[in-house]
């Protein structure tokens, strides 16, 4: 008898345990299975060239537009130096081209002219000829004129064409020049490297005399913006959320201090495979009342913190959200 009591209290403990956990988790969502988080910001060179100078010490903080690293100049100047030169080089060539064409212009003039005279000659001559009032001889040499006219016509508007040709020729010469110089101004410009965010340097490795390579991240900043709390839910709760729902947080890094909060955020897809997925976040299964319960990732903002608050990346964090 005794001991059909101990089982029947131990079954009505467990199933109270049970309901006490329901009716809890019904009005509180709490979760342990948080952490802090903002954007590291990946800076990489744009051009390739050797570090001259670091304006950056490690966890550092700073600021938009603050100067990161300096890659060495010169053979980029040199190059703004070489295209502004041939830029010149093309311009005096574009004038010496403009000079020709107004000479094959009127070398033309006077060969057409030359061709209009000679053919009026040569129909003259040809029509006294028929009467034998010009001998055979004029009008030989009035045919030989008038095809030495025309030749001499014929080379002038192809030294026209020519000439014109040359110059669009030079002309996409002086483009290119320019397009060239361009693009080495750009280069040049990129060799200073500043913050594009607020932030703090985080594991500074570059140093003076380092290569920087083009896309080849060199320093990471933690953006001093994009603050946040990464809270994993079970499926459980996610029906009472709502963006904008006051939430509350404690931070590992500050410990018996809670912070007001809101939901900025539920993530609807979370990947079921724990291979490397960049599109859909992983989230471990843990294990309650036995059954496996998938998490999803809520984020949340921090509300009215002090600017100089200090927040770490990867900490961990506990929240609370009564829906």
């Amino acid at each position: 008898m005794r001991r059909r009591y101990r089982a029947l209290l131990v079954a009505a403990l467990a199933a109270g345990a049970v309901a006490f956990y329901e009716v809890v988790t019904s009005f509180v969502a709490y979760t342990d299975d948080a952490y802090v988080r903002s954007d590291l910001v990946a800076i990489a060179p744009e051009i390739t060239g050797r570090v001259v100078a670091v304006h950056v010490t490690d966890n550092q903080t700073i600021h938009a537009g603050d100067p990161l690293i300096t890659i060495d100049p010169v053979p980029f100047q040199l190059a703004v130096d070489q295209q502004q030169a041939l830029i010149a080089q093309a311009r005096a060539q574009l004038g010496a081209d403009q000079n020709d064409i107004t000479a094959a212009q009127d070398s033309y003039t006077g060969a057409a002219a030359a061709a209009v005279l000679a053919r009026v000659t040569q129909q003259r001559v040809a029509r006294l000829n028929t009467t034998f009032d010009a001998s055979r001889q004029d009008l030989d040499r009035a045919n030989d004129a008038l095809t030495r006219a025309e030749a001499t016509l014929a080379a002038a508007t192809a030294l026209v064409a020519k000439s014109h040709d040359k110059l669009a020729q030079h002309q996409a010469a002086l483009a290119q020049a320019q397009a060239e110089l361009a693009t080495a101004q750009w280069e040049l410009s990129r060799t200073r490297i500043a913050a594009p965010t607020d932030g703090t340097i985080n594991n500074l490795t570059v140093r003076v005399g380092d290569t920087a390579q083009i896309n080849v991240p060199l320093i990471g900043i933690v953006d001093a913006r994009a603050w946040r709390i990464m809270a994993n839910y079970k499926q459980s709760f996610l029906r009472e959320f709502r963006v904008g729902q006051t939430a509350w947080v404690w931070l590992g890094s500050q410990p018996w201090h809670l912070h007001r909060a809101h939901i900025t955020g539920i993530g609807r897809g979370i990947s079921r495979d724990p291979a490397p997925d960049k599109l859909l976040p992983y989230v471990a299964p843990t294990t309650d009342w036995i059954r496996l319960q998938r998490r999803f990732p809520v984020t949340l903002v921090l509300d009215d913190l002090p600017p100089d608050f200090p927040l770490y990346m990867g900490a961990d964090a506990r929240t609370v959200i009564f829906p």
